[in-house]
């Protein structure tokens, strides 16, 4: 299942508790409890065993998707809470099945839209977060009237949709990796159809029939046939073709293809305009390295920040792959990259357990001393505290592309271009980690290195001299392409890389990777040229007419070393992360054949730049 399921795996798996530690400690109980239109949602209570009206505990509840197992309640979760330091410290912990997932009732619709004018009877996830923790405060006995909520990834949207429940004893909200809008994250990237989750359709395309304690879809998850997974992808087809084939009853899916563009049906389902009106405290969380929702992290947090005066606002952002936060891996990697150590049970201790403890068992009504942002320096490895986010101290920087491949400080004099050839039929691969290619997400390519592209023709680099003193980029990255093609249509995918000194030293923890030179990959983004003046109209571009693509990169936390080198690398396809664009404008390229494919000859202006911040 999606990632975040091997995420709780791996939790659970290096929990310093166990069952039977957890059944010594917690009583279980399993209730269904009844929203305003009188669908039932199963739940599940732990309660510390030492609960009295003499000590009472706050609330914790996780809201999921992905199943509150073990199910009966004889079994028992080893593992409660988002880490140890509160399982530890005590807490009620609460589990609840969302509508139409596992053992809840109701229908299941993803990324729930928000219902902005209710009556009494309208639900959504924030009416169903306030009947829960109405339910809660009124009948678990000497709880303290306070309850936090927290969940990562899909969880993550559910904890932050529960932020609009304004019920008066949610004074703590911790979104992580949260969703925000799938046209922007997950299963698209600007609108671009995010291929490298073809697999995962099956968790969240099929609806249950009755009460379900075990995946009810997992006959039709596909299975891998070889360790070098590019051969499925190599194989699908086009989209229209892999999707016919597997997924012609796959609601989801379905739908998906239906809305190319972003029209009501995504709109509808995009959470960020709903955020207002809050006045509790929110820690948000998030990974450098997500390749799953590192847009909804960054985009809530900025979000709320911007139209919630009153809410405690506070953003964490760690070298970490999708909810990698949550368990504790010793030496902290991502992919080839060695960022510290014990670097998640950090964050659990000083910002994750230092949030809920004072919010749920101290001075709610005072500001917890946590720093606005505590964001964590992926070139310099290590922690930095910001009093705003982005900082107020950067400032704007422009690099711009020089068709000699230099990336320059200054717009060049010469009104010229880079020019390559892209040909849908032979994409550029998105990674050679083929063994990752089975997995439901890549992940791994987010700091993979890119030397594996420098050599290909349909793939322009620009690259700065070696840095003669450290530079930050600490904010908002911008692509400003000016742009000519042969076609109708085009994605833009740049890629931000750091580039090691020719001397740079090997790990011996890694003895197969050549460090010398190595091109690790910072931030990327995909752009669909057809998106570029509106994702609700696409439009075609005009053949060999000059035309500005502009899009925003996520934002990034990197101290660019002396002694390396920066580079831009910009190419039109990126499979199989991406599905592969057709080059030739449809109304909709999802149902596009081998014929609509279109080669295409490319060209990058001179006047073309990324534009970031720096602090200096």
């Amino acid at each position: 299942m999606k990632y975040i399921l091997t995420t709780i795996a791996l939790l659970l798996s290096v929990s310093l508790f166990s069952q039977e530690d957890t059944k010594t400690t917690y009583d279980k109980k399993e209730v269904y409890i009844s929203m305003r239109d009188g669908t039932k949602l199963f739940t599940a209570i732990y309660t510390p065993k030492d609960i009295s009206k003499d000590k009472k505990y706050p609330i914790l509840m996780e809201r999921t998707c992905y199943s509150i197992a073990p199910y009966g309640e004889e079994k028992f979760q080893k593992h409660l809470g988002p880490n140890d330091f509160l399982q530890k410290d005590k807490y009620i912990f609460v589990y609840q099945d969302v509508r139409g997932r596992y053992m809840s009732e109701g229908v299941f619709t993803n990324m729930t839209p928000q219902v902005i004018n209710k009556t009494k009877k309208d639900v959504d996830e924030s009416t169903d977060t306030y009947d829960t923790i109405d339910w809660l405060v009124k009948n678990v006995t000497n709880n303290n009237g306070k309850i936090g909520q927290y969940g990562t990834s899909y969880p993550g949207f559910y904890t932050a949709a529960g932020t609009l429940a304004n019920h008066p004893a949610l004074v703590a909200s911790s979104p992580q990796a949260p969703v925000s809008d799938f046209f922007f994250d997950d299963f698209h990237h600007n609108g671009a159809f995010s291929m490298g989750y073809f697999k995962t359709f099956p968790v969240f395309g099929v609806q249950k029939t009755k009460a379900e304690t075990k995946d009810w879809y997992s006959d039709q998850m596909i299975k891998s046939t070889s360790k070098d997974g590019s051969i499925f992808y190599n194989e699908i087809g086009t989209l229209k073709e892999g999707v016919d084939k597997h997924y012609p009853n796959n609601f989801f899916m379905q739908e998906m293809v239906s809305h190319p563009s972003y029209d009501e049906f995504w709109q509808s389902r995009n959470l960020l305009p709903h955020l207002k009106g809050i006045n509790h405290a929110v820690l948000t969380v998030g990974g450098w390295f997500d390749a799953e929702d590192l847009a909804g992290a960054l985009n809530i947090y900025k979000t709320i920040e911007k139209n919630n005066p009153k809410a405690k606002n506070t953003i964490v952002m760690g070298p970490f792959s999708h909810g990698g936060w949550s368990y504790e891996s010793g030496k902290h990697y991502h992919n080839d990259i060695y960022f510290g150590d014990s670097i998640a049970t950090f964050y659990q201790k000083n910002m994750e357990y230092k949030f809920f403890n004072h919010y749920l068992k101290e001075k709610s009504k005072d500001a917890v001393a946590l720093p606005e942002a505590y964001m964590f320096d992926t070139g310099k490895k290590e922690w930095k505290e910001f009093a705003s986010w982005p900082p107020k101290e950067s400032s704007k920087f422009n690099f711009y592309f020089n068709s000699n491949g230099k990336l320059a400080s200054e717009k060049s004099t010469n009104s010229s271009f880079s020019e390559y050839y892209s040909d849908p039929n032979k994409p550029v691969p998105s990674s050679i980690n083929y063994a990752e290619y089975n997995g439901f997400t890549p992940r791994n390519y987010m700091s993979e290195d890119q030397r594996f592209a420098l050599s290909r023709p349909d793939v322009v680099s620009f690259t700065t001299d070696y840095l003669t003193a450290d530079v930050t980029l600490a904010g908002e990255i911008m692509a400003k392409l000016k742009i000519a093609t042969t076609a109708t249509d085009a994605d833009f995918v740049v890629k931000l890389i750091d580039i090691y000194p020719a001397d740079e030293p090997q790990n011996k923890d890694k003895p197969n990777v050549l460090y010398a030179n190595y091109h690790q990959m910072v931030r990327s983004e995909v752009m669909p040229a057809r998106f570029r003046n509106s994702f609700e109209k696409p439009e075609p571009l005009t053949p060999d007419k000059t035309t500005e693509v502009n899009f925003r990169l996520q934002d990034v936390l990197h101290t660019f070393k002396k002694g390396h080198k920066i580079q831009i690398q910009i190419q039109s396809t990126w499979y199989p992360l991406v599905a592969v664009n057709p080059q030739n404008f449809l109304e909709n390229p999802y149902l596009a054949k081998k014929e609509d494919y279109t080669k295409a000859f490319i060209k990058i202006f001179d006047d073309s730049y990324v534009e970031v911040d720096i602090i200096k």
